[in-house]
C-alpha cells in the first residue's frame, strides 16, 4: 500500500546518500526507505509509534531508527536537501 508520505523516487536519490553508512552484518530486513516512509507517516499523521500502518515496518524499527537519524543530525540534512515542503 501506499502513502501520501511516501518517498518519491527523486526525493530518494536526493537523501539515500545522506544517510549515515554502516556496517553490513546480515541482510536487513527492512529498507531505509521502507523506515523513512514510517517516520513521515508518523510525523505527517501524529499517531502513536505503535499505531503505524501494519504494512510498514514495525514501530519498533522506526522509531529506533528516527531516533538515530534525529541524534546524528541526517533528519536536519535530508529536510534540507528536500526543502521544507517536505517533511515536518
Amino acid at each position: 500500500m501506499t502513502y501520501t508520505t511516501d518517498l518519491t523516487d527523486k526525493e530518494w536519490e536526493i537523501i539515500e546518500l545522506l544517510l549515515p553508512q554502516k556496517k553490513k552484518t546480515c541482510p536487513p530486513k527492512w529498507t531505509k526507505r521502507e523506515i523513512l516512509n514510517g517516520v513521515f507517516y508518523q510525523l505527517k499523521n501524529g499517531c502513536n509509534w505503535d499505531d503505524l500502518p501494519k504494512d510498514l515496518p514495525p514501530y519498533s524499527t522506526v522509531f529506533w531508527q528516527y531516533k538515530q537519524w534525529r541524534k546524528s543530525g541526517a533528519l536536519e540534512e535530508m529536510q534540507t536537501a528536500l526543502g521544507t515542503r517536505r517533511l515536518w
